[in-house]
């Protein structure tokens, strides 16, 4: 049974639309989704409130460091990119964020947000891709899915959903079947690093006869397994 856990964002970090808590932000290539393997700028912000039994990044449940929009700002201005991705964690738990997407989008920056869809995805703006998971069983959140997002997915959004097992595999397709999600947007597919072999879950997309994407971990397959890549 899957613990109850609060929103851990400290009063006074979290809680305000100018200052977010943040546990990283950095450089790399994006390592999932269709843009894959392009440069990207990363702000992955602190606390979840979903424990995702092969959540790989823990690190960002606490702790992090508390920023202004400004200084956040600045940060990824410095960077030679412009995309940025609004990560965590889980983002759509601070109330800042909807204000960082509003003010990277004027400065002309490509913005996306991958979030665990158990948040109202229309907290963002207009102009946002949201890179939206679906929590299979093997997740031991499933219960956590928000159904209500589904219909709430625009052009340029995407679907993402991590298999464990067959039976997660299997669960996904299901649901692609049931809501005809490919009739809304991309839907991939991704192996647990370390448990599930992708060329497996490559053979189940084929036999399946859907149109689903394969994706693994690029940022895992270069640098490992490890925090700010």
């Amino acid at each position: 049974m899957t613990e109850a856990f609060e929103i851990r964002v400290p009063e006074g970090h979290g809680a305000s639309e100018d200052r977010l808590r943040i546990a990283e932000i950095f450089y790399s290539l994006q390592g999932e989704a269709s843009f894959r393997g392009l440069p990207c700028i990363f702000v992955r912000t602190t606390a979840c409130n979903l424990r995702c039994s092969w959540c790989d990044t823990a690190y960002a449940f606490k702790g992090g460091t508390t920023m202004d929009l400004e200084a956040i700002v600045e940060e990824v201005a410095s960077h030679p990119c412009r995309r940025v991705e609004l990560t965590g964690g889980e983002p759509l738990l601070q109330r800042g964020v909807p204000k960082l997407a509003e003010r990277l989008l004027a400065m002309g920056y490509e913005v996306w947000c991958e979030t665990s869809g158990e948040r109202d995805i229309d907290l963002l703006p207009p102009g946002v891709r949201r890179v939206m998971d679906l929590k299979a069983p093997g997740s031991g959140e499933v219960e956590r899915n928000r159904w209500d997002n589904i219909k709430k997915l625009r052009a340029g959004d995407e679907l993402k959903i991590v298999c464990r097992d067959r039976a997660d595999f299997e669960w996904a397709v299901a649901r692609v079947r049931e809501h005809a999600l490919l009739e809304k947007v991309p839907v991939m597919v991704s192996p647990v690093f370390g448990e599930l072999e992708p060329k497996t879950l490559a053979a189940w997309i084929l036999e399946s006869g859907f149109d689903l994407r394969l994706s693994t971990q690029l940022h895992k397959e270069l640098w490992g397994d490890a925090p700010g890549v």
